[in-house]
């Protein structure tokens, strides 16, 4: 097992490229070390460079009602209920 750290966009492909030849690796075997060290080196270097930050609450919403296919409409029976802490 040879590891680097991860240093640019192409270090990180052939970082992502390696984790897929060994993503099913056994537990405990050295494929499986390698897989658990590379994938550290990949969420450190993507928490550097690509940082995602808090979603806006608003827009979370938005975006989930559109993953199951609702409209604002499909909220009204709700809102008169009133909120209940």
């Amino acid at each position: 097992m040879t590891i680097q750290p991860i240093r640019n966009d192409a270090d990180l492909r052939a970082a992502f490229e390696r984790l897929e030849s060994i993503f099913q690796a056994t537990p405990g075997t050295p494929e499986a070390d390698e897989m658990e060290v590379l994938v550290t080196l990949v969420e450190a270097y993507e928490n550097r460079h690509y940082p995602i930050g808090p979603a806006d609450p608003v827009e979370a919403i938005k975006f989930r009602m559109g993953q199951q296919g609702l409209a604002a409409k499909d909220l009204e029976p709700f809102s008169s209920q009133g909120f209940q802490p």
